[in-house]
């Protein structure tokens, strides 16, 4: 039987921007690092994220994809906590095989909407999959949790959790996120006011 979602609230952010993400590229494990404007919005999400301790939502655990992306922008969200990085490799971006470094247009929603699958990539129902198992490794973790990770994973989260997947996740965002209230079926998340 498929692993379901355990039902914890916890922090989600994807990376700073990298070049690729300016120029619509699909990165997958391609390691494309984070680039100024990357790193100046890595920074202001620290920030942010460091002066909402309030009760109950203040981090406890921050795990990260290996991916260098995500691990520069947990690194500069745990150095404003006082928190050391945990890496957890199944957080990695989707392998999107021979599409990685093309454009996104023309066949990344047929794959969302799984009619499609890049050769040697993955399927967006085994992303789903991995997606829930690394979530739920996070999870485990001491709480609350903030996951820094990709775009892809989080629409794989957003399908899991009942909502629409297909939404793009603006970069450096932090989202706190709560399982469904009683008698709801979908996941709620609430982004933090950057301003």
């Amino acid at each position: 039987m498929p692993e379901t979602l355990i039902r914890k609230p916890f922090w989600f952010l994807r990376h700073g921007e990298t070049d690729w993400n300016a120029q619509g590229l699909s990165q997958g494990n391609v390691d494309i690092p984070l680039n100024a404007v990357g790193i100046a919005q890595a920074e202001r999400a620290a920030a942010a994220i460091a002066a909402q301790a309030t009760e109950g939502r203040k981090i406890a655990t921050v795990v990260a994809s290996p991916l260098g992306r995500a691990k520069v922008t947990a690194e500069t969200a745990a150095a404003a906590l006082g928190l050391p990085v945990e890496i957890h490799g199944p957080l990695h971006e989707v392998s999107f095989g021979v599409q990685e470094g093309q454009s996104m247009a023309g066949w990344f929603d047929d794959w969302v909407e799984g009619k499609f699958t890049p050769e040697g990539a993955e399927t967006f129902l085994q992303l789903r999959q991995r997606t829930v198992a690394a979530i739920n490794h996070c999870l485990a973790r001491p709480g609350p949790v903030l996951v820094v990770a990709h775009g892809a994973l989080w629409r794989a989260f957003r399908a899991e959790a009942g909502l629409p997947a297909n939404v793009r996740t603006p970069n450096a965002l932090p989202m706190w996120v709560t399982p469904p209230a009683e008698g709801e079926e979908a996941w709620r998340f609430e982004p933090l006011d950057l301003s």
